[in-house]
């Protein structure tokens, strides 16, 4: 029986974790509190008991942990290898190089933890293919490669002709392919989290949400649930929701829809497409195509960049179907000559900040009130580096984590409403005009295409590498 639109939390969970789930019911203190039970706000969790065992920790999560982002996105775990030139550009070669390093390693990092703590939850090493799937796409592979050689950190090559039979569609012309990479069922891994925070002696409260706090040194934070919580610290993991609980991030991110497929159950025919393995599939367009299997023999699709939140409020549509069937079929029928059984689609929120990192730090003129969000559809891996840096810095260590780029930079800003929905419609109905044409083989509008130039560094692979 379906009880949540997202495949993956539905698959996820249980009717004993929707009984079971433990809201707050009396006052509390604590030693860091954490608004947020997804990826971010376990990991952080986590890495505190694993830093401090004798710190107490609680996380609030205002529905189900990994009822947000974290248990609805693709389940891709990519590295920021394809961004290096925007890490250079941004942080510098030092810190460009560390973040690259850190997050190639998270990936195994990650499947050493769900292994070593049983959570079944199909992480999948199998490394990630980036394809080119029109001509026009091909000229962008190349240059990613050279420039992470030119500084000795490339772990991509160019696939040969049977390897690229392994992205399971003729539509591909061309991909590199990098080991460093994988899949994961999103919710599994986040419900699995939230057991091991439990065991670790981490207090988690579910269906509790965080109305407001008074700072101080010990920060007193009311619930929506009637009850307070004193903490000697408070962190906002909450990712596409920070907009809503604090109004100084409202210009720093923009939340767009990610729109997924899911098919039923079809091994067989996967097996024909060479599609038995666990590597993401992603082309090279700015809102991209991604596809991967699961074990049991499903193939899902996404496609990013379709519904801008106007003043970032996370719509009650972020929990519905899909709106953007004729698009996901569109995107499946590039890559797939038959049709697929569709089982479901369902949609989410993500963050997407002026850069395309996320960002860390504490809010300003506060010593004891941190922040994390901004993953920009790049989250799965990242949000671990995010755990990292976040109990770091509630921890008051000077380390690696705490003074790398992404801690207490200078945030850029969309523009304000309605401007900026205003224009990011219009850049991405010009980027599709583009990419429409593109795929047919013609060329595109100069208008268009200075249009899609405006996006900035919303494309996963680095459009402008030659300028480093």
């Amino acid at each position: 029986m379906k009880r949540f639109q997202p495949f993956w939390f539905d698959d996820a969970i249980a009717e004993t974790d929707i009984v079971s789930a433990k809201p707050l019911t009396h006052n509390l203190e604590t030693g860091a509190c954490i608004i947020g039970g997804g990826f971010t706000g376990l990991w952080t969790a986590i890495m505190l008991k694993q830093r401090a065992p004798e710190l107490d920790v609680t996380v609030i999560e205002k529905d189900l942990c990994g009822q947000g982002a974290s248990g609805r996105n693709g389940g891709a775990m990519l590295t920021w290898s394809t961004k290096f030139a925007s890490l250079v550009k941004q942080f510098g070669l030092e810190q460009a190089c560390f973040l690259v390093q850190s997050s190639e390693q998270a990936v195994h990092e990650i499947k050493r933890f769900a292994d070593s703590h049983a959570i079944e939850c199909d992480c999948r090493v199998d490394g990630t293919y980036y394809t080119a799937s029109n001509q026009a796409q091909i000229a962008s592979l190349a240059p990613v490669v050279s420039l992470l050689e030119k500084h000795d950190l490339n772990n991509w090559q160019t696939v040969d002709k049977e390897g690229l039979r392994a992205t399971g569609s003729e539509a591909n012309l061309h991909a590199i392919y990098s080991p460093h990479a994988g899949s994961v069922q999103p919710a599994k891994l986040v419900r699995g989290l939230r057991n091991v925070a439990l065991k670790l002696g981490v207090r988690v409260f579910e269906k509790t949400a965080y109305q407001s706090h008074i700072d101080g040194e010990i920060v007193t934070i009311s619930t929506k649930q009637g009850v307070k919580i004193r903490a000697t610290s408070l962190t906002f993991a909450v990712n596409a929701w920070l907009p809503s609980l604090r109004s100084e991030f409202s210009r720093h991110v923009v939340l767009v829809s990610s729109d997924m497929v899911i098919s039923k159950p079809m091994p067989e025919l996967l097996e024909q497409l060479k599609l038995v393995h666990g590597a993401p599939v992603i082309d090279a367009r700015i809102f991209v195509n991604y596809y991967r299997t699961t074990s049991e023999g499903r193939l899902m699709l996404g496609k990013g960049g379709n519904y801008f939140s106007f003043a970032n409020q996370v719509q009650t549509r972020f929990d519905a179907p899909s709106r953007y069937l004729d698009i996901l079929h569109r995107s499946l029928a590039h890559f797939f000559d038959a049709p697929l059984p569709i089982e479901r689609t369902w949609t989410g929120p993500s963050d997407r900040s002026v850069s395309g990192m996320p960002f860390f730090g504490l809010l300003k003129g506060k010593k004891n009130v941190f922040y994390g969000s901004g993953y920009s559809g790049n989250g799965v891996v990242q949000s671990y580096l995010g755990g990292k840096i976040l109990s770091s810095l509630i921890a008051n260590q000077q380390d690696c984590w705490s003074q790398c780029a992404l801690v207490n930079g200078k945030l850029a800003k969309f523009p304000a409403e309605p401007f900026r929905s205003i224009g990011a419609y219009a850049i991405r109905n010009a980027i599709r005009r583009k990419e429409h044409a593109q795929d047919m083989n013609l060329m595109p509008s100069k208008l268009d295409t200075w249009l899609s130039s405006l996006s900035g560094s919303a494309a996963k692979l680095d459009p402008d590498v030659n300028s480093v």
